[in-house]
Order: structure tokens, then C-alpha cells, then sequence
């Protein structure tokens, strides 16, 4: 297991520079003309963590969205790779981009192989490439081998949690979304999926949108925290200069965490 402080040493002290998402000047309103999102500018770099933190309604998952196409900006532009998200065909921008939610979103018919491979079984994958790739991502979310003929609901929730990290690293992409992954889950199998997503992450080096309302999360996973509050970024800032930083929004956070207090994360999810 790759120590966790060495990990965010090296991302904070060698940032990337290369901008794989970039938001410029992004807006998104309902039909009823409510904004979302107004005014957004956000890029994200290669092989680095983005930990979209607020709470609920701040904009994060509507942001987190409109990287894959869930959602198609009001105004501005969002980039993938240099091209803008309206030039790219949606089927191949959603198939290269893995994307984990909460509620995992396994199909519930479908055994854990199937749903691991889904996305390579679309992608015209032979039945033995898909077989021993659903086998080494198994071993790399530290799932028995057996568990692949299991349905999900014959799983507990945190290896159903790590099936549903498989299934978005099935097809290797080089972005993964993740909405709350890990926000359902006890305390204690919680702390077990960080500390995995953490050496995953180092091994894999995926350039990683994570959204979260837990600071104490945000603070351990990410290489830069980008708050968000009302629609508006507040500030990005690597989570060392994070708590230390003089916004007043920021200081209510880490104020809050420092006081061993819970009433910022218990705020909920986007």
C-alpha cells in the first residue's frame, strides 16, 4: 500500500501541467431558468485528483455532468482533450470516460462479469480479453475471483462499490468521473475504499473528478479541491494551502473539521 502522504507530496510538489477538462466560462440553467452553474472557468490537469467539494446544490454534480454529456452546457464551452464537448459524438466521449456513482447503478440481471465488461462487450471485445480483464480488475479492487458468476445483490455494499470502480476502469480510461462513491458506505469499509482509491490511484495515474460534501475526504483524496458554492467556484487550491486558506467559505470548512464537528459533511449530497 503506497503511503498516502508520499502520494500527495508528489502530486503537490510536481503538479501537472497539461489541461485534460477545461470549463470556460460555463453556464447551465433549468428550463425554468434557474441557474445552475454560472460563470465557470476550471481546468483540470493530467493524472491529478479534482475534488469538487460543496454542499448540497453548490453545483458539483451538475458540473461533474457535463464532462460526459449527462448535461449540455446553457452557455460557454466544456473541453475533453483540447475539443469541445458539442464537436465530440457522445457514444465515444461516454466510453471513454469512466464514471462511478453511489448508488453504483449495477444491473441487477446481469452477473458481476457482465457488468464489468459491459462497456468492452460494446466496444467488440472477444469473450476471453473480457474474461481475463474482468479477473485482473477483481485483483486490483481486492475482490475474490469467485465473486464474478455472483449477482449484486448477493454482494455487500462495499464490494458492490468495487465492482462499480471495476466496471469504469474495464474499458482503461484515462478520466474517471466519481459522484459520492463512496458516500453511502460505514465509516469503517469508507476508510478502507480511500486508502484503495489512493494506492489505485497511484499505480494507474487517471486524471480524476471526484465530487464530495466531506472536507475529511477531500482533504485525503484530492491533489487540488476546487469549492463550489451557489453555482460558482469559489477557489481551487491544493488541500495544504486549502486549509489554510482566507476564504471565508474555505475557513468555515476547515473550521468546522478541525472542531471535529459534522455539520458541513452531514449537509448532504449534491
Amino acid at each position: 500500500m503506497v503511503r498516502e502522504e508520499t502520494a500527495r507530496h508528489d502530486m503537490e510538489t510536481n503538479p501537472p501541467t497539461e489541461p485534460v477538462i477545461e470549463f470556460r466560462d460555463v453556464a447551465y440553467v433549468l428550463p425554468n431558468r434557474q441557474p445552475l452553474l454560472s460563470g465557470l472557468n476550471l481546468q483540470v490537469q493530467r493524472g491529478e485528483t479534482l475534488v469538487l467539494l460543496g454542499r448540497s446544490g453548490s453545483g458539483k454534480t451538475t458540473t461533474l455532468k457535463l464532462i460526459n454529456r449527462l448535461l449540455t452546457p446553457s452557455g460557454g464551452e466544456v473541453r475533453v482533450n483540447g475539443i469541445p464537448t458539442s464537436d465530440s459524438d457522445v457514444i465515444k466521449l461516454r466510453r471513454s470516460i469512466g464514471y462511478v456513482i453511489q448508488e453504483v447503478g449495477l444491473f441487477p440481471h446481469f452477473t458481476v462479469e457482465r457488468n464489468i465488461g459491459l462497456v468492452p462487450r460494446i466496444g467488440g471485445w472477444t469473450t476471453e480479453r473480457i474474461h481475463r480483464r474482468v479477473e485482473e480488475l477483481l485483483q486490483l479492487v481486492g475482490l475474490e475471483a469467485n465473486l464474478a458468476s455472483r449477482y449484486p445483490h448477493q454482494l455487500s455494499g462495499g464490494q458492490r462499490q468495487r465492482v462499480g470502480v471495476a466496471r469504469a476502469l474495464a474499458a482503461d480510461p484515462a478520466i474517471l468521473l466519481m459522484d459520492e462513491p463512496f458516500g453511502a458506505l460505514d465509516a469503517l469499509t469508507r476508510d478502507q475504499l480511500q486508502r484503495e482509491f489512493l494506492s489505485l490511484q497511484q499505480g494507474l495515474n487517471k486524471t480524476v473528478v471526484f465530487v464530495t460534501h466531506d472536507l475529511r475526504e477531500a482533504l485525503r483524496l484530492g491533489s487540488r479541491i476546487a469549492l463550489m458554492d451557489a453555482g460558482r467556484l469559489v477557489t481551487v487550491l491544493p488541500p495544504s494551502e486549502f486549509v489554510r486558506s482566507s476564504d471565508s467559505l474555505a475557513a468555515a470548512y476547515v473550521q468546522a473539521f478541525e472542531g471535529g464537528l459534522d455539520s458541513v459533511s452531514n449537509r448532504g449530497a449534491s
